[in-house]
């Protein structure tokens, strides 16, 4: 019988299967990368677009056509995109993040045929009427003035500009942007960017031949290619910045603490996110360690490393009592400082090991999952082998790899430093 009083046998992750896509193109060129499951009858398609003619006086071109995009075409109402694609219960939703801007749908196979013309109209013929327009500029400029009232949110926008002035990544947008929002804009941008030569198409789940032939009927013809200029950024890391934006009467303190670093293209990516980790990207974290279970200065506290197209950078992020927001930043200092002159006992170490693998493996629940671990490597010019040695460096990276790191890395003269609240 099985005796509950004593611990199962414990076993490090040794191999994470990955499913591989398969590529094609359609009859115009455009490549289509297929994570199948034949488990259930649902599929997700991903367009995904590359953002692209950057220019600081249009900043809300790409977020606005994507916001908008289903708002109405030449032959359907926003009200009748929605009404049909509700119709067939599927799903379909627009994300911009700082690189791309991917359109995505979700359906039952037995309803793509019905489903697919519907997306195709929407991304070849969006009109951004400006009636709706309207509304959107009205309702983001109300939101931008709710969240100027955050901490938090401030400090984020801070942040960014600090580290990636008027660049995509951190321009920082005002109401005068929305006001100066024109629909010829957002036609001519749309017209640029939602065209065959930049689009990349993901499909997860059950699609067979028979799929693949009903999106190349309505993808792989008829849709003209625009005039777009990838966007390309350059950064250099400046000197330490202390930024401060005091509001007396806040009961709380948003901290935000970084510097730009190296992207997923850098070989020393993955040791960064184990460094990262044990600093405060898991619960169990020196950070919320000593600012939330030991200080009680927060309800929590993180870092993290994130990955963009031209650019990678380092934060860390909080909100603390304001009358303790001094002695915060002392500890987060604090806790920076010891990674750089201490080794990592190799407990903890080994914690921090397992609970990457672990996370790893734990994140490929579905084929959904695996699609979007496809994402991270393809849109970074990388392979599978990304993977093989981020495995490898978890395993077998030691204390003295990881002050190493921390020394290179975590230089606070390079750290920009934003406030919102009172210190």
């Amino acid at each position: 019988m099985l005796n509950r009083q004593l611990a199962p046998d414990f076993k490090q992750v040794s191999t994470i299967n990955f499913i591989q896509p398969i590529h094609h193109k359609l009859d115009n060129g455009i490549p289509v990368y297929t994570i199948y499951s034949g488990e259930q009858d649902l599929v997700r398609i991903e367009f995904i677009f590359n953002n692209v003619n950057w220019n600081i006086e249009k900043p809300l071109q790409a977020i606005a056509v994507s916001a908008m995009l289903n708002n109405g075409t030449s032959k359907l109402s926003s009200k009748e995109i929605a009404e049909q694609i509700d119709f067939y219960g599927a799903f379909f939703q627009t994300e911009y993040v700082q690189d791309q801007s991917t359109v995505t749908l979700y359906t039952l196979n037995k309803h793509l045929a019905a489903v697919l013309p519907i997306l195709k109209d929407v991304i070849t013929d969006s009109q951004f009427p400006q009636a709706e327009m309207d509304i959107y500029i009205q309702n983001q400029k109300q939101k931008l003035q709710v969240n100027l009232q955050k901490n938090d949110i401030v400090a984020r926008k801070e942040f960014a500009q600090a580290l990636f002035a008027d660049t995509a990544y951190g321009v920082n947008i005002e109401e005068r942007h929305y006001d100066e929002l024109k629909r010829e804009d957002l036609i001519a941008y749309f017209k640029a960017a939602y065209a065959p030569d930049n689009c990349m198409i993901v499909v997860s789940g059950k699609f067979e031949n028979e799929s693949f032939n009903l999106l190349n009927k309505q993808f792989g013809h008829h849709w003209e290619n625009g005039k777009a200029v990838k966007n390309n950024f350059k950064f250099n890391i400046q000197p330490r910045k202390v930024i401060y934006k005091e509001r007396p009467d806040a009961l709380q303190s948003a901290i935000r603490i970084g510097k730009l670093a190296v992207n997923r293209t850098h070989e020393d990516f993955p040791g960064l996110q184990i460094l990262n980790t044990i600093l405060g990207g898991y619960f169990g974290s020196r950070l919320m360690n000593n600012i939330r279970e030991d200080k009680g200065y927060t309800y929590g506290i993180g870092s993290g490393i994130s990955s963009l197209q031209d650019a990678g950078y380092l934060f860390i992020a909080t909100e603390v009592g304001a009358e303790v927001c001094a002695d915060a930043l002392v500890e987060i200092y604090k806790e920076i400082e010891l990674l750089k002159n201490e080794l990592v006992r190799e407990e903890e170490l080994m914690l921090v090991k397992n609970y990457m693998l672990g996370s790893m493996l734990g994140s490929l629940e579905n084929v959904f999952s695996h699609a979007d671990k496809f994402k991270n490597i393809h849109l970074f010019g990388l392979g599978y082998d990304y993977y093989e040695n981020y495995i490898k460096k978890v395993k077998s990276i030691t204390a003295e790899e990881i002050r190493s790191l921390a020394n290179q890395y975590f230089n606070l003269e390079d750290f920009t430093e934003v406030v919102v609240g009172k210190k």
